[in-house]
């Protein structure tokens, strides 16, 4: 499997690459349900449930920041040239501020997905 430098990752909203992103994070999940009966002599019988994707981004404040409940269209790429990208519409549940002596103002966003992500790769 070949490597691939994350310096190139980027993160859009809509159409718009969000300019200082540092770092974005996705969770993608299936819930698994306990479908155990008492006719399964308590053996594991597990039951595919819902889908579930959210994560979070951060970087420097540059410009106003994204409201919390905002609803975005978003893609998080790997890379700008190659790699995986994953696409969606989600809402914006937490934003973080973060100021220090020694660093820049940053914002970080929590966010969750709505409907289907979408995978492709570049």
């Amino acid at each position: 499997m070949a490597r691939l430098a994350g310096f190139g990752g980027e993160i859009k909203i809509g159409t718009v690459s969000q300019t200082g992103i540092r770092e974005w994070n996705l969770d993608h999940s299936i819930a698994v349900l306990d479908g155990r009966g008492f006719d399964d002599g308590q053996q594991p019988h597990p039951v595919m449930g819902a889908i579930e994707w959210g994560g979070s981004f951060r970087g420097p404040k540059d410009g106003a920041p994204i409201a919390q409940g905002s609803e975005i269209a978003l893609t998080l790429q790997e890379s700008t040239t190659t790699g995986q990208s994953w696409s969606g519409s989600a809402f914006v549940t937490a934003v973080h501020p973060t100021a220090a002596v020694d660093g820049l103002v940053e914002y970080s966003y929590d966010f969750v997905g709505k409907g289907t992500l979408t995978q492709a790769t570049a």
